[in-house]
């Protein structure tokens, strides 16, 4: 499988980027991987890079996107924090991606068993811990209240965070917006569960309904 070039990617939608992702999370789970050869991608990006979308997620070692969606090298910018919140720097990157790289999507990936979501449950106190933590805890409340089940619950603190940042994208980048308007980027919310490897698409989000893209299968280049 080769590298994305300009050529490639230029006919893509929005859509079609989440699909190619989708289609390689499910060649993950199935632990089919597809055949690239890595180091003609290397010689295949060394004068440029063509992604299809940037992906916000958290610094876990289990969540590594490249792995999770079967994707090779020049395939994803890929962002990793602890807890996947944003940051201006991290507005910064995802706008470098979109306005300037051309990326197709952006995705908010959370996970089950967060620890930076367990942290801020549980109101650990660690030098420059405890801020990143504070921009987590609004989402607590956002959540649906614990039921006896506490990790559950905490699951669903997580993917309340993933919409608080796709908020944050939308609230504090009219360059992102705008292109989203107009329809050239689209914006997705995610949960991948570090038991089963799957990558399950939002759609409770408020702005998610009308900024996931939706398309029918499409063959990765």
């Amino acid at each position: 499988m080769n590298a994305h070039t300009q050529e490639s990617r230029a006919p893509l939608a929005p859509a079609d980027a989440l699909r190619i992702l989708l289609e390689g999370n499910e060649r993950f789970q199935k632990n089919h991987k597809a055949n690239r050869d890595l180091r003609l991608q290397v010689e295949q990006t060394s004068e440029g890079q063509f992604p299809l979308a940037v992906v916000l997620s958290c610094m876990d070692s289990r969540t590594s996107t490249e792995l999770v969606f079967d994707q090779g090298l020049g395939d994803i910018f890929s962002i990793r924090i602890a807890g996947n919140i944003v940051s201006d720097d991290i507005l910064g990157s995802i706008e470098y991606a979109v306005a300037v790289a051309g990326v197709k999507l952006i995705v908010v990936l959370g996970h089950t068993r967060c620890g930076a979501i367990a942290g801020a449950c549980s109101d650990v106190q660690l030098g420059n811990l405890t801020g990143m933590l504070d921009k987590i805890k609004p989402s607590i409340e956002r959540a649906a209240p614990l039921n006896g089940d506490r990790q559950a619950w905490m699951d669903r603190v997580a993917a309340a965070n993933v919409c608080a940042s796709i908020d944050a994208i939308l609230d504090r980048s009219p360059d992102v917006k705008r292109l989203m308007d107009k329809g050239e980027v689209g914006l997705a919310g995610a949960m991948y569960n570090v038991s089963s490897g799957a990558v399950e698409i939002m759609h409770a989000c408020e702005h998610v309904q009308r900024t996931v893209p939706t398309a029918g299968p499409l063959q990765q280049n």
